[in-house]
């Protein structure tokens, strides 16, 4: 992003953002397409563009919503991209990041340009004003039932709702799924069961989690298939491989590929040590202590619970720490010493 915002960053890179084919958040995303809009190359600034115009108007509606989103990218929405998205005028005069200049550009609607008559049949054009008043506050929307219904922009309750199953699962609390609401809804590819998947489904299934927004990750990671939970887990948003390890749906074995896994995060290890019900598990422990990515801290207090033969065979793993495999060959010659007769001592 900040190479991108200097304008250092390698072509290809820029290529890749101005098709929104980055691994980057839905935010940073749409961030960059508005920088790539104005770039020097015009091809460049015309992809941008046309990838930001035909970007899912969900995933648009709720950037414009949020009052994180940086003020130019909102600028840029309002100069741009109203004129073909209507719907983003409401949504963009209610955010607080909206500065003060196209706010103002916002209120003037524009007058529709009068037809062309001829001179006998002209008729009274009726005084236009020149400006609207701010919208309403949603209290005075509700008391004014005469209003025409616009289209709806997103409601304050469902952003503060996300914002509380964020913190929950950020704060570590376990979440139900009934808190998600019934209107974060999931592809079917999502919940079908993963011996019905065709490779169609598989490919349909990557491309609609990538366009996923955060809360929407966290329903399928906690109702999904295993197909579903094997690409969340691997996601860069910490919150959404919490709630992948808090899916009910997770069997020892699965649990025990992400404790071997090696393209997960160190994040996704310790939450698997700290858990109670995967820790039960023998062969998910035995998995934790031989991955070479966990962490020594959570491998050392595990050494005491493995058997002899798994000592031994992680004592001659060189993928692990070396420190993990001279306190295992340490753990041997202590139970070698301890197994051995004693003498009887001389009086």
């Amino acid at each position: 992003m900040d190479l991108i915002r200097s304008g250092k960053a390698p072509e290809v890179i820029r290529r890749k953002g101005a098709e929104g084919a980055l691994p980057l958040p839905a935010e940073d995303k749409i961030e960059i397409l508005t920088l790539l809009a104005a770039a020097p190359e015009a091809d460049l600034r015309e992809k941008a563009l046309e990838t930001l115009r035909g970007w899912d108007r969900l995933d648009v509606r709720r950037v414009m919503a949020s009052a994180q989103t940086a003020p130019d990218v909102l600028r840029f929405a309002a100069e741009h991209l109203l004129p073909e998205r209507e719907d983003l005028r409401e949504i963009l005069l209610w955010n607080p990041s909206l500065p003060a200049e196209s706010h103002d550009l916002l209120q003037r609607k524009p007058v529709p340009k009068p037809a062309v008559v001829e001179a006998a049949e002209v008729l009274p054009i009726q005084p236009q004003p020149e400006s609207f008043p701010p919208p309403p506050m949603p209290e005075a929307a509700k008391e004014s039932p005469g209003k025409p219904a616009a289209e709806p922009a997103p409601q304050p309750a469902s952003e503060e709702s996300a914002v509380e199953i964020l913190a929950k699962l950020a704060a570590g609390a376990e979440l139900d799924v009934d808190a998600l609401g019934a209107t974060v809804e999931a592809p079917p590819e999502v919940t079908k069961r993963d011996d019905l998947l065709t490779q169609k489904d598989r490919e349909t299934l990557i491309e609609k989690i990538h366009r996923m927004s955060v809360v929407q990750k966290i329903k399928a990671a906690l109702t999904g298939n295993m197909e579903t939970r094997t690409l969340l887990v691997r996601d860069s948003n910490k919150i959404i491989s919490r709630a992948v390890l808090q899916s009910p749906k997770i069997s020892e074995t699965e649990a025990e590929g992400y404790a071997a896994a090696k393209n997960v995060s160190e994040e996704v290890l310790r939450l698997i040590a700290s858990n109670r019900k995967f820790m039960k598990s023998y062969v998910v422990m035995r998995a934790l202590v031989n991955n070479p990515r966990a962490p020594i801290d959570v491998t050392m207090p595990l050494l005491a619970r493995m058997n002899d033969r798994d000592l031994k065979g992680l004592s001659l793993n060189r993928n692990v720490p070396e420190v993990i495999r001279s306190m295992a060959i340490r753990a041997i010659k202590q139970k070698e010493e301890a197994s051995k007769p004693k003498l009887p001592s001389k009086h």
